[in-house]
């Protein structure tokens, strides 16, 4: 069976270089190759074996393999989001990863989170340090990237080699062994890191040296494929064609494609059968994200290969969805629902609303979600509708903390401002994650403050000599709020921990009030007491704080001002008197 091109894709941070190291592997094989050596795809970009031999020069030599795979076929959209979007059952669609670090700024949120994904699919992958050009001092000679490394001069060899390892150490902190390529023993246990600049060109030819070399020697299996088969695939993206209508942006990863075959498409809610009315690539090296590129409709496509469909019934497509050439419909059917079952959820348990842009996105949030142990109530593609926030809006009642909504590339569109759900959206599914995590944490803690209130509040007074207003029926005295607050209605005890009274009303400048804070002086009543038999001038009085309520307090204690902890403390002492396990 013969070998198909493995498919690539770019993953990183914003800004670390992905276009600029896709670009730059692209206009490598432009210039190398013959014209028209180099095949333009919707989506992709296909590198023949032969132009990554003239890349590579006697690079590929030094390997000593025997390379069978066709070339390289890169997706054309660098990008996390366009890499989680790219999912197939057992996986992701990419064979392999390149994942660009910017040797100067190191590993930043989008590259921990592509990491994460990598991972979670099992996708091996090379680092491609790149922008070696800033580093101060950097000289490019026109030797290979080793000789290079090795004529720099003292100073930018140490910021080199600094940068790297640093970037080796925070790898190490996400499980990963990794080391500079020529210094890696086993790369089915070592991650590769290149480095390079995409600016020069520098380490270019060795990028693909290793990524070939991986390629046909631990990816032989998986690229095995029936190329006279049925054609399967991604959707990558749909969008409108001026003149065309509708159209799939698809990369197929398996079997031929024609034009009038039937094919079924993964849906929301039920498959999407339809025939291909055109397969539609690009002028020969012209610029796929260029807008202004003359489409060529051809009558064959063969994986694996990026190609722009045209089908008609195809508005309720949405991007990762998988894709079925076949003669057997309801067969296909079955087979590509039960890959978008395998991701949408909807259950009637407890727990947030997500929503993605695409299946794939969806499933990487999913995964993260479950890691983190939060629970979700339902999961699907598309925008914030009126529906998820009334979803989510059912949960305040009996699960406050999960009355939240996640997006990941997905707008609001319920034009719906409800105090109660809480909606958080972003680009980065890592800051979703954290935001959300930060939001649940202080409604947990808005809730216990507010079970804080309920109990007696911890308070120490003294009653102020001089200040007897009345003796009894009710008493009537002055007091000074020594710690804690008072409130109307707290029970009082004396040292002896024997509760005396409770305060029935508080008055400050004669006028009620509910409550008098530490420092206060205030005139309170005291109900069946009379002053000089149960209590007397400067005596000291303790709010009398039940065991039940003590204990409250103790699970609490991270929302307790250290004045409170200070009169729970005291109060235990004098509880313990009489039970020494009182409280605990």
């Amino acid at each position: 069976m013969p070998l198909r091109s493995p498919i690539c894709t770019v993953v990183g941070h914003v800004d670390h270089g992905k276009s600029s190291v896709l670009d730059k592997i692209r206009g490598s094989a432009i210039v190398k190759a013959e014209a028209g050596a180099i095949t333009q795809a919707i989506g992709a970009s296909v590198i023949p074996l032969d132009t990554i031999k003239k890349i590579c020069g006697d690079l590929l030599e030094q390997t000593k393999l025997d390379l069978t795979v066709p070339g390289l076929l890169f997706i054309d959209t660098p990008g996390h989001a366009a890499f989680t979007n790219l999912r197939k059952r057992g996986g992701n669609l990419a064979d392999i990863a390149i994942l660009v670090i910017n040797i100067k700024e190191g590993i930043m949120p989008q590259t921990i989170e592509s990491i994460e994904i990598l991972k979670q699919y099992k996708t091996p992958f090379i680092v491609v340090a790149n922008k070696l050009d800033l580093i101060g001092g950097w000289k490019q000679n026109q030797e290979s990237l080793l000789a290079n490394i090795n004529n720099q001069n003292p100073q930018a060899t140490q910021e080199f080699e600094t940068k790297l390892y640093e970037i080796v150490g925070k790898l190490a902190e996400y499980g990963l062994n990794a080391d500079r390529f020529d210094r890696v023993s086993d790369y089915t246990q070592q991650i590769a890191i290149v480095p390079a600049s995409a600016h020069t060109g520098e380490g270019i030819p060795e990028l693909l040296m290793v990524l070939i070399g991986l390629a046909q020697k631990y990816l032989e299996k998986c690229l095995s494929c029936d190329v006279e088969g049925d054609a399967k695939g991604i959707i990558l993206e749909v969008k409108e064609e001026k003149g065309i209508g509708k159209t799939m942006d698809t990369i197929l990863h398996d079997g031929t494609l024609n034009v009038n075959d039937t094919i079924v498409i993964g849906g929301l809610h039920e498959p999407i059968v339809t025939k291909v009315k055109a397969l539609l690539e690009p002028a020969p090296l012209s610029e796929i994200r260029d807008k202004k590129s003359n489409f060529t409709s051809v009558k064959r496509v063969t994986a694996a290969i990026g190609v722009k469909i045209s089908a008609p019934n195809i508005d309720e497509v949405v991007a990762g969805m998988p894709l079925i050439q076949t003669e057997n419909v309801e067969e296909a059917k079955e087979e590509v629902q039960s890959q978008v079952e395998e991701v949408i959820i909807e259950t009637d348990k407890l727990g947030i609303i997500i929503k993605a842009d695409s299946l794939g996105s969806l499933e990487a949030l999913i995964k993260l979600l479950r890691e983190e142990d939060i629970p979700i109530k339902k999961a699907s593609i598309g925008d914030i509708s009126k529906k998820d926030i009334a979803d989510a809006g059912a949960n305040f009642e009996t699960d406050p903390f999960h009355c939240a909504i996640l997006g990941f590339n997905v707008k609001d569109t319920s034009a719906i401002d409800d105090k109660k759900v809480k909606i958080i959206t972003s680009e980065v599914i890592y800051e979703i994650i954290d935001l959300y995590k930060k939001w649940a944490e202080e409604e947990r803690k808005k809730k216990e403050a507010e079970h804080i209130d309920d109990l007696t509040s911890p308070c120490k007074i003294e009653i102020l000599k001089g200040y007897i207003f009345r003796q009894s029926n009710p008493a009537v005295v002055g007091v000074e709020v020594l710690n804690g607050t008072l409130k109307a209605n707290s029970p009082m005890m004396n040292k002896k921990g024997q509760q005396v009274s409770s305060v029935k009303n508080i008055q400050e400048n004669k006028e009620s009030v509910d409550k008098a804070e530490k420092g206060k002086q205030v005139a309170i009543s005291l109900p069946n007491i009379t002053v000089g038999r149960q209590i007397n001038e400067s005596d000291t009085l303790y709010s009398d704080i039940p065991e039940e309520e003590f204990k409250k307090f103790k699970e609490l204690k991270e929302h307790l001002k250290e004045e409170q902890k200070m009169v729970l403390k005291e109060v235990a002492e004098i509880k313990r008197q009489e039970n020494p396990v009182w409280g605990i």
